[in-house]
């Protein structure tokens, strides 16, 4: 089931990104981040304040989270986007992460269909997201998807200098999402 984020939620979100920056820091995975500059709990606080963080839970277990707004860094001003489209009409998924021992379960791909399902519900026929250039894993699994990488902008990302952030997007389509269990996306308040 996907929902929006609690604030009881918050440490659970922050066990995640440790375990992550954990695998990094000991060379098991390459997402880009660091650990006490982003993500940290404070960066799912803001988002459970803002009401824009969602979760995926298993069996009551919180195993993935991720931002859903229309909130585009500022580097995509420097992207070629192929679909043009109003501010308005952009929905963006920021910070998707699966709890490492849960992944291979097909939940990155849950979360994904819940935001297009989301983003159709909310007016917003254009997905987009982004992730760091050394983070091959997610970029192969978003162009799995159909997302499409329309550039690569040199940034400092959320404190992160040096950054290369992939720019992706896609067209949402009118599909049937629903069969994972998620709360459709316009029922959600």
């Amino acid at each position: 089931m996907i929902r929006k984020a609690e604030m009881k939620d918050v440490s659970r979100i922050a066990e995640i990104y440790d375990a992550i920056h954990t695998l990094e820091e000991a060379g098991e995975m390459t997402i880009g981040w660091a650990r006490g500059v982003y993500p940290t709990a404070d960066t799912a606080r803001e988002a459970v304040k803002a009401g824009d963080m969602f979760v995926l839970e298993k069996e009551g277990r919180v195993v993935a989270s991720g931002r859903i707004n229309r909130v585009q860094m500022p580097a995509y001003r420097e992207v070629s986007w192929r679909i043009q489209a109003e501010d308005d009409e952009v929905m963006v998924l920021h910070t998707l992460v699966v709890d490492p021992a849960f992944s291979g379960q097909g939940f990155a791909r849950e979360f994904l269909c819940f935001y297009e399902d989301y983003a159709l519900s909310h007016g917003c026929p254009c997905l987009r997201i982004d992730t760091n250039e050394r983070n091959l894993v997610a970029r192969a699994m978003y162009a799995k998807h159909g997302y499409e990488e329309r550039g690569i902008i040199p940034c400092t990302f959320n404190g992160i200098e040096g950054v290369g952030l992939v720019c992706m997007e896609k067209r949402a389509e009118k599909e049937n999402h629903d069969a994972f269990g998620a709360v459709p996306a316009d029922s959600l308040v």
